[in-house]
């Protein structure tokens, strides 16, 4: 990877650090938080898998999980280490990675970019994909079924869908100005 890829990489990990500094919020009807990690996983596949390709988002979510992975406590609420992938979240973590990719190569593909197909992109990525894997990990830590998982999981649709209007309204706003503007060679 060259320099310039793996700075964009990096600042992406550095960005869902920052957004884990944000307190998550408790439901209390379920043990999996609010957070606005989300909002950085469309950001790197809306922004940075749309300039230099969707394994890039994906990489950058690898790389901030590993971190977390070995103890960092980058997790909103200061969580890291192994454990917080053996619990109700889990499945959500490993769905970013996914989640990621799938917005950036949707964006990748986009001949002219625009709010509303970045918005679908972030809505099928960062929801229905990051879902996904979560639904049924919740369920498994829970011991409960995944349709009670489901049921849960429609409390956090609201905030998620105002991640996804701020992740396409900047996406749009920085791939028009930001000098990265042109595709880089992968």
């Amino acid at each position: 990877m060259e320099l310039k890829k793996i700075m964009y990489v990096s600042m992406f990990v550095a960005i869902m650090a920052a957004l884990g500094v944000v307190p998550p919020i408790f439901l209390g009807i379920t043990p999996v938080p609010i957070t606005l990690q989300t909002l950085g996983v469309m950001l790197a596949g809306s922004v940075l898998g749309a300039r230099l390709g969707p394994k890039y988002a994906a990489i950058s979510q690898i790389i901030f999980l590993l971190i977390v992975m070995i103890g960092l406590p980058l997790l909103s609420g200061g969580r890291g280490g192994i454990g917080v992938f053996f619990g109700p979240s889990g499945g959500y973590l490993i769905g970013w990675v996914l989640g990621a990719y799938v917005i950036g190569y949707l964006c990748y593909h986009m001949k002219n970019v625009s709010f509303m197909k970045i918005l679908l992109a972030s809505i099928l990525g960062g929801i229905l994909v990051v879902y996904l894997f979560g639904i049924p990990i919740q369920a498994l830590m829970m011991d409960i079924s995944i349709a009670k998982a489901v049921i849960l999981s429609l409390v956090y649709l609201p905030g998620d869908f105002i991640k996804v209007i701020v992740a396409s309204s900047l996406a749009v706003k920085l791939q028009h100005s930001i000098p990265m503007a042109k595709r880089m060679n992968v």
